[in-house]
């Protein structure tokens, strides 16, 4: 009953902060065609979020999903251009790289017992910069993109307005119900939430803390290679400086949604409003016409508001 009540508490803000901006701007922002950017820009941070989801629950964090999405996409352009591959093969590529590198985040955690901040901060650096190398510290234009994998998360065609949502959306629903399922029935799921409460007692109580750590991880990297994915979609363009700063804005989707940064407490559904929440404002923001360096410090105070909502709260119980 507590996690419906929030949920609605969460549509309701979302409801309230899409309202003004109808308001503010009547003639642009309401509109299907920007309801369906909206969507898109969800997608790209919805993917990451769910990942990010289980990160927190367990009582980590990865401060490296900005610099995977954008090695994906250069490792996809790369692979049609360079290695003039089928697309489907350029895809699975793609998101092989999020799972690795979610695989080598989750090691030097429990390998080499450092801490997710520092060990993601770092990774965040390398794989950012194996993202430059691999595309020689330029973008990769891809002269001929499948067909498929630009309507991933393309804008819809005037004939297409049946869909309302590219394929790219609907994907993420799907994926969010599984994941959601997955987190909350299965033995993996329940064991994440409860190491993300108390570590020491679920190690005592014989539950594989370290494996499913680093397999949180991967899971993470997984999600991150579809957002990666998505982004090269609409795009088309492997770019190693794309996505700068994404891990703020999937962090705080994820925060919004009622998930706490000491662990054990999250919701898939709530990471989702969350990440809607963050698109809105800035779909919003940009119609405004406000400067990037105002919406950087909006975020900021969002997140801090949001870590200390979940203070409070936690103080509260």
């Amino acid at each position: 009953m507590k996690k419906h009540a929030t949920l609605l508490i969460l549509l309701f803000a979302w409801a309230v902060i899409f309202g003004v901006f109808a308001f503010l701007v009547p003639l642009s922002f309401p509109t299907q065609a920007n309801i369906e950017t909206i969507a898109r820009q969800t997608a790209i941070v919805g993917f990451a979020a769910i990942g990010m989801t289980y990160i927190i629950i367990r009582g980590a964090i990865d401060l490296s999903v900005g610099s995977t999405v954008a090695f994906v996409t250069v490792v996809i352009a790369w692979m049609l251009q360079v290695k003039h591959t089928d697309g489907l093969t350029a895809a699975l590529a793609g998101v092989l790289t999020g799972c690795l590198c979610g695989l080598a985040n989750g090691l030097m955690v429990t390998g080499f017992r450092v801490s997710p901040f520092i060990a993601t901060l770092g990774s965040l650096l390398v794989i950012r910069g194996a993202a430059k190398g691999l595309g020689n510290e330029q973008k990769i234009d891809v002269d001929k993109c499948p067909a498929w994998l630009q309507n991933v998360l393309a804008k819809l065609a005037p004939d297409q307005r049946w869909q309302l949502f590219p394929p790219g959306v609907w994907l993420l629903l799907v994926v969010a119900v599984l994941a959601a399922w997955f987190l909350r029935s299965s033995v993996f799921g329940r064991n994440v939430v409860a190491a993300g409460s108390n570590e020491d007692a679920s190690y005592l109580a014989g539950l594989p803390v370290r494996r499913d750590l680093v397999l949180v991880f991967v899971l993470g990297g997984l999600f991150t290679g579809l957002a990666g994915l998505m982004q090269f979609s609409r795009l088309t363009v492997g770019d190693p400086t794309v996505a700068v700063g994404l891990e703020l804005d999937v962090i705080a989707a994820v925060v919004i949604g009622g998930a706490s940064l000491t662990g054990g407490q999250g919701s898939i559904a709530g990471s989702l409003i969350g990440a809607l929440i963050m698109t809105t404002i800035k779909s919003g923001a940009n119609q405004i016409g406000m400067p990037n360096w105002v919406q950087e410090i909006a975020t900021g105070m969002i997140i801090v508001t949001a870590v200390t909502i979940d203070r409070l709260r936690a103080a509260r119980a």
